[in-house]
């Protein structure tokens, strides 16, 4: 059974995908480009190791 914490980051998740999509699509590039960015800023790990989740 869920706890109501793991639902409410399901929500909170599809809440945040819906709002990605309801972009227009060149603010969705930007939302996209910033992603990667942050991806790039917090490094990558060794390859061959699992990333932990935060």
């Amino acid at each position: 059974m869920e706890s109501g914490k793991e639902r409410s980051a399901e929500v909170d998740g599809l809440r945040l995908i819906r709002a990605f999509l309801s972009l227009p699509p060149d603010r969705r590039a930007e939302v996209i480009a910033f992603v990667e960015e942050l991806a790039r800023a917090h490094g990558r790990p060794e390859e061959g190791t699992k990333a932990s989740p935060r």
